[in-house]
Parts: structure tokens; C-alpha cells; sequence
């Protein structure tokens, strides 16, 4: 992580409280799961990856500024080249409208952040990464802190312990992050199957 955009210096945040959304039991409100029965977004994966990284990085009116400077856009596009770093994106009409990006190790995922430029987008890409992370068998996934957003879809916030025994588990754990394009109606099934 980075102060700001234009800081060159990184650290490695733990924080005392961690987000996890559970890939068993994710809330998808009602409104939602029609955008995403519906296929509104085409659905790509890893395609454009550093774009991805370079949106979520832009200043919002709401974040004037971002913790995602030059020396982390090249670190996790060097992990993204060497298929450790993954994109999920939401298309419409050749335009990609939100997406978000994460780290994959062993069965855990770590998402790092999200963009949005049309209503929905960005939380449709987290379903279908909810539903990629079941088929390929992961058992957590952390979102490092809990905001308004996550809120939505049932983020837990649990202490620093909690989240060391549970990345221990996950490391334990053979997972592969998926490609193939898994459909709305699909990612709906994949979601409401528990574990």
C-alpha cells in the first residue's frame, strides 16, 4: 500500500480488524441479482488488467486520492504476468464499465480494489468472483477492510487472529482461479450452493 498516488514508498498493512466476504452465505440484494440473471455486462476476465489497476486508481469526488502509485501498478502486473494477479471486468457496448482486481494464493483471494463507471458494474464483477472462487475451490476471501459497500453483500470484520488461522487454512488449500466465462444464471447457482 501507498500514502498516495505520487508517494513512491510502500508498506504492508495488517490491520487489528480485517474485512472477509464469506464465499458461503454472500447477500445479493434483490435488485442485483436481476442485473446479474439478466448478462447486462459481458463478463471478461484478465484481460485488461493494468487498465483495471489504472481505474480503480483514479481520484473519485468521493477519494481525491488513491494508495495505488507506480511502484504498485508494477509489482501487481508483474504478479498478473506471472498468474498470481487477476482482473474481473464488467463490459457494455465495447466499453469496460467497472471491475475490480486481487491476488490468488493457494485457496485465498485477495482483493485489493474496484472501480465503477456505470451503476452495478463493479458489484456484478464481484459476483462473478464470488462464483469463479467457489468453482476453483477457494476458501477465503479477503477484503482487508469493511466499507459501506461490502457491507451490502455481508462483509465480516473479524480480529487480526481470527484472520491468521484462516489464511493458515487457506494456505493449506489447492485452489485455481477460473478463466472460462461463467454466466449470470451460473454465478447465481454457484453462489447459493454452501460448500
Amino acid at each position: 500500500m501507498a500514502d498516495a498516488h505520487d508517494d513512491p514508498r510502500l508498506f504492508l498493512v495488517d490491520p487489528d480488524l480485517r474485512g472477509v466476504l464469506p464465499l458461503d452465505g454472500l447477500h445479493i440484494p434483490r435488485s442485483l441479482r436481476k442485473t446479474v440473471r439478466r448478462d447486462v455486462f459481458e463478463i471478461r476476465v484478465n484481460t485488461a488488467f493494468t487498465r483495471v489497476m489504472e481505474l480503480c486508481a483514479e481520484a473519485a469526488p468521493d477519494r481525491p486520492n488513491t494508495w495505488i502509485n507506480s511502484p504498485i501498478l508494477n509489482l501487481y502486473s508483474m504478479l498478473h504476468r506471472m498468474g498470481h494477479a487477476h482482473s474481473v471486468e464488467a463490459w457494455c457496448e465495447g466499453q469496460m464499465a467497472g471491475g475490480l482486481y486481487g491476488v490468488s494464493l493457494q485457496g485465498a483471494f485477495f482483493g485489493e480494489s474496484m472501480f465503477s463507471r456505470e451503476t452495478d458494474a463493479s458489484k456484478v464483477a464481484l459476483v462473478n468472483l464470488v462464483a469463479r472462487l467457489k468453482r476453483g475451490g477457494f476458501v477465503l476471501l479477503d477484503t482487508q477492510f469493511v466499507t459501506a459497500h461490502l457491507q451490502t453483500f455481508g462483509v465480516e470484520e473479524i480480529a487480526r487472529e481470527d484472520f491468521h488461522i484462516r489464511l493458515r487454512a487457506a494456505m493449506q488449500v489447492e485452489a485455481t482461479f477460473p478463466a472460462e466465462p461463467v454466466s449470470g444464471h451460473e454465478a447465481l447457482q454457484l453462489i447459493t450452493q454452501t460448500s
